[in-house]
């Protein structure tokens, strides 16, 4: 048996450039991703609309999330989650610009 094995804590983030996202789990109906962000945003008027559905928690950092349809910004904390529904049109606002930002983000078809 071959065992896969990590920590979800170990990683050098850098500002600027781009996210790190790290495949932890792939199937056909399932995706789990580790994203690091470091004062990274969605661009201006860019909006995520996946057709599965998103569970994401905040495991270090902060963030702040955004929804089109609702004019509410949503505060992220270690250990908040939310579910995102297929099509829910969403942004990440904001990320920590000096700590590290790590998303579990699990994606599945319903």
């Amino acid at each position: 048996m071959q065992l896969q094995t990590g920590n979800l804590f170990s990683v050098e983030a850098k500002r600027g450039g781009d996210e790190r996202i790290d495949m932890l789990i792939t199937g056909q109906r399932l995706n789990v991703e580790r994203i690091v962000s470091m004062g990274h945003a969605s661009p201006e008027g860019f909006w995520y609309d996946d057709s599965r559905a998103e569970w994401v928690v905040l495991l270090s950092g902060a963030a702040v999330l955004e929804f089109e349809d609702d004019s509410t910004r949503h505060d992220m904390r270690p250990g908040d989650y939310v579910l995102i529904e297929p099509h829910c049109r969403h942004r990440v606002a904001w990320t920590h610009a000096e700590e590290a930002t790590v998303w579990l983000a699990i994606y599945h078809e319903r």
